[in-house]
């Protein structure tokens, strides 16, 4: 049986969603990976491409996650409000995710370039882009799980 690429496609975000799926549902019976920023770089990035994949699908959003993808656009800074540095990564699925980092809470990546791997956790807010990630930085006011960016070696939180 020969798959055209259309259909191709559809297979692979089956597959996706339906091991996204196993992971929820394990997650819910043993402790996730996802919980603690301690633990971040035990998730595989195939585990992490799909709980973010099965977000995007079930426009899911207010979910912690972690993961990492390679800088495939910087954006000029928001500063509307609390300033943020914006850039868009590519997963290794193929999905891209826009990254708001609050620069009025975390140190800016001034480093950071088209290309580069960077490593993340914070909240995923669905869009129909791909989705949005923010809460990149520590709570002042400690209410919300402490996110943050790894860049080169160096965390920015």
């Amino acid at each position: 049986m020969v798959l055209d690429g259309a259909r191709m496609k559809k297979l692979l975000l089956v597959a996706a969603v339906l091991f996204a799926g196993y992971m929820f549902f394990n997650s819910q019976h043993s402790p996730t990976l996802s919980e603690s920023p301690s633990s971040i770089s035990e998730q595989s990035t195939a585990e992490s491409d799909a709980i973010i994949a099965n977000a995007f699908a079930n426009h899911e959003s207010n979910l912690q996650v972690s993961g990492q993808g390679i800088v495939a656009r910087l954006l000029p800074d928001d500063n509307d409000g609390s300033r943020h540095q914006k850039f868009i990564i590519k997963l290794s699925s193929g999905q891209t995710l826009l990254i708001a980092h609050n620069i009025d809470l975390a140190q800016r990546i001034s480093s950071l370039r088209e290309g580069d791997s960077i490593q993340f956790y914070g909240e995923y807010e669905w869009n129909e882009m791909g989705g949005v990630l923010h809460w990149t930085h520590r709570d002042p006011n400690g209410a919300h799980a402490a996110g943050w960016l790894q860049h080169q070696d160096q965390r920015y939180q």
